[in-house]
């Protein structure tokens, strides 16, 4: 196995750690998050009804508008993308969440996209 698989597993292995405690309900939803080396993905889970109830993303066209020619990999786009879960989140009538990191480490785009969207209203 080569150190890539291998740190593909060791990410699957701590999101399955992750997620046997973090469970999100129709009060408070679940706020997953992904990161590849391209784009940043953010979702808002009722996992009670097995519903996504929002979701962000770089492949979006109003946050690509946003980034401009930063690139849609970095900080910057996480917190742009973290700016746009919130408003919609808060339009759905979402304020509280609890943040599913997605075996990744609360650092960089993770930790970003977190503080934007408790910038932009909700609470975890």
């Amino acid at each position: 196995m080569n150190r890539q698989q291998q740190k593909r597993l060791g990410r699957l292995r701590r999101h399955r750690r992750v997620r046997k405690k973090v469970f999100g309900t129709e009060e408070r939803p679940r706020l997953v998050v992904f990161r590849s080396l391209r784009h940043f993905y953010a979702q808002i889970i009722d996992d009670t009804a097995s519903r996504t109830l929002a979701s962000a993303s770089t492949q979006q066209a109003d946050v690509r508008e946003a980034l401009g020619d930063n690139g849609t990999g970095g900080c910057a786009a996480a917190k742009v993308v973290g700016q746009r879960l919130a408003e919609k989140a808060l339009a759905h009538g979402i304020k509280k969440v609890v943040l599913d990191r997605g075996g990744f480490r609360y650092h960089g785009r993770v930790k970003t996209l977190a503080d934007a969207a408790r910038e932009g209203g909700l609470t975890f």
